[in-house]
């Protein structure tokens, strides 16, 4: 008799065609185990998460009621660690599993007393869960540190897609790209400002990413570029994917990202993939993916360097076709999806073990 095909439930804090890189990893995850003959059954809830509604939580409740015992719930952490009653309920005859991007605590620019509460809540959620699945060492090393034991996380570590190599600008302005959802932890302000500061060098930069997820930021940005003559020399075409984003890598000779926080990053992961240079800042799994010779780190919030590397990469033509060859070199080190994926189904089979 041939067994069942393993099975668990996913259930995503609103859309999962959200396009930001949490759910990004997200939908790979499903589609992955999809693709290895998982039955995954995906329940999309209110969008309102980290800060839930009182209809949210009930709804939350509801779906947890409808799924039968002992079967293998995942939840993304951007719900999870905000429903702690909901979980705790859920945990004595369901196999919770929690998959935290970043502690809810741990973003940027919250309130001190909301991030005390944050923390209170998140930890309860995973007391009561299986495991906790981190997308990052970084992720894990928060939760260590806040007292999670290591034996209760998991670390599955995204992919990447095997992309052709990006054909640059040819003739005319270099063009720079940085893929990322406008919000205060992505540094975006800062990445304006050391532009401002380089305007006498030809370039163009492109900025893909949600502008809908921190309204009050985009509005800041938006000002920022205005007061500093900066609006026709960059463009802030929203959140991408598929052919479109494709385009703008293939178009780009350099990648920047000056953001103070990340667990992984994705998106530099994806720039090395097209063997894209890297300018960035030295947070997450961006100093291991880009190592010394694909691009140039510097420590987080430090202007002066990131302008200065910014700087010196523009004006030297040399340099930067060095840190591209040194970017092709890394591409072909990268994960995979395929390894990522693998990595989740072993995980989540112990899981139901």
């Amino acid at each position: 008799m041939r067994s069942a095909p393993p099975s668990i439930v996913f259930i995503a804090p609103g859309p999962l065609e959200t396009q930001t890189g949490g759910y990004a990893y997200d939908r790979r995850m499903v589609q992955g185990l999809r693709d290895r003959g998982w039955l995954v059954d995906v329940r999309e809830l209110d969008g309102s998460f980290p800060h839930p509604r009182l209809e949210t939580l009930n709804q939350a409740a509801r779906v947890l009621e409808t799924i039968a015992d002992d079967t293998t719930v995942v939840i993304d952490g951007l719900a999870f660690g905000a429903m702690p009653d909901e979980v705790e309920r859920a945990a004595s005859r369901l196999r919770v599993v929690g998959l935290i991007h970043l502690p809810l605590s741990a973003e940027v620019g919250l309130e001190p007393d909301v991030a005390r509460r944050l923390k209170a809540s998140e930890r309860r959620a995973i007391a009561a869960a299986s495991i906790v699945i981190a997308t990052g060492k970084t992720t894990r090393a928060f939760l260590v540190s806040d007292g999670v034991p290591a034996t209760q996380i998991a670390v599955v570590e995204p992919g990447t897609d095997r992309a052709p190599f990006s054909r640059g600008s040819g003739a005319g302005p270099l063009q720079l790209l940085c893929v990322a959802t406008l919000n205060q932890g992505k540094g975006h302000d800062m990445l304006f400002d050391a532009m401002a500061a380089i305007s006498h060098l030809e370039w163009q930069l492109t900025c893909a990413g949600s502008l809908d997820r921190d309204p009050p930021t985009v509005q800041r940005l938006c000002e920022q570029l205005r007061a500093k003559g900066l609006a026709s020399r960059v463009a802030l075409v929203g959140a991408l994917d598929g052919a479109a984003l494709a385009d703008c890598y293939d178009k780009a000779d350099l990648f920047v990202l000056a953001t103070r926080q990340e667990t992984y990053c994705m998106a530099v992961a994806e720039a090395l993939a097209h063997g894209l240079p890297v300018i960035s800042t030295m947070t997450g799994a961006i100093p291991e993916l880009v190592g010394d010779r694909a691009g140039v780190l510097v420590p987080v919030g430090d202007l002066p360097a990131f302008t200065a590397a910014l700087a010196r990469v523009l004006s030297d033509d040399t340099l930067r076709a060095s840190l591209a060859g040194g970017a092709r070199r890394v591409r072909g080190r990268l994960p995979t999806w395929n390894d990522a994926v693998d990595n989740m189904a072993k995980t989540l089979e112990t899981v139901a073990r």
